[in-house]
């Protein structure tokens, strides 16, 4: 790969890796080899205004170089990821699906209001159900316990949304249920925003909706980042493709917005 910024980006990659083991030749390699390192640091320097990529490579090989560039946002200890799943009734928005395979109580949460966030992008008011096997404090486990804990820290960094768990995902759609077992809950059996437990919890979930239940998916969508980065899923069809980038877009479009 050859461009007039070539030099550029690699002093300025090597500026930020050469306490880190990389010296200026393997600097100078990766941008010259890798275009996910050269597309991250062209948004880094804002020569682009948002990245799209990954369709020929393997989730991490794409996010690694991005996080290496560009980074995430201060104040977070995580990036997470998130599908839009689109039915005929409704959208729902689940998470993480992509990115932290056992979160903690605290990355729960962090994923929670993020996902929150991004609804809202969406112009969605967003009802966050915190999913686990227990409704409530039905099981006491360590896994429902985490669950419940990252709920009381959503609700404490932001009172205004509505969100409850730890609670079953059959609870937390179900009105005529929550109303009869549990009308305590702030989930009215209406939620919309469905935060799970784990990797492999979420991203089972929401292969199998797209699969088994015909769901149309917007995503991975990445958040966190410090700028507007995304990456695609191996294999991703023409139709994900575009619905990705107008998602990166409207990133594009609020990151600019904030200057």
């Amino acid at each position: 790969m050859t461009s007039d910024r070539m030099e550029e980006y690699t002093e300025t990659y090597f500026s930020m890796r050469q306490r880190k083991g990389a010296t200026l030749a393997e600097a100078r390699r990766t941008m010259r080899k890798s275009r996910n390192h050269f597309g991250s640091m062209m948004v880094l320097r804002e020569d682009a205004d948002t990245l799209l990529s990954g369709i020929n490579h393997h989730y991490p090989e794409t996010i690694r170089p991005a996080l290496e560039v560009i980074g995430k946002q201060e104040g977070l200890s995580k990036v997470h990821g998130m599908y839009v799943m689109v039915t005929k009734k409704e959208a729902t928005f689940f998470a993480d699906t992509t990115v932290n395979i056992e979160p903690t109580a605290e990355e729960l949460a962090e994923t929670a209001i993020l996902t929150a966030r991004k609804a809202r992008q969406f112009d969605f008011e967003p009802k966050v159900a915190m999913l686990s096997f227990s409704n409530f404090g039905s099981a006491e486990h360590p896994l429902t316990i985490k669950v419940k804990k990252a709920t009381a820290m959503v609700k404490q960094q932001d009172p205004g949304l509505v969100v409850d768990g730890e609670v079953q995902a059959n609870v937390a759609l179900d009105p005529e249920l929550v109303e009869k077992q549990y009308p305590f809950s702030s989930l009215k059996g209406d939620a919309n925003v469905f935060i799970f437990p784990d990797l492999q919890s979420g991203n089972i979930a929401y292969k199998l909706l797209h699969k088994l239940g015909g769901a149309e998916q917007i995503g991975p969508i990445l958040m966190g980042m410090k700028k507007p980065v995304h990456v695609l899923q191996r294999g991703d069809a023409v139709a994900d493709i575009i619905n990705m980038a107008a998602v990166a877009v409207v990133d594009a479009q609020e990151a600019q917005a904030k200057k």
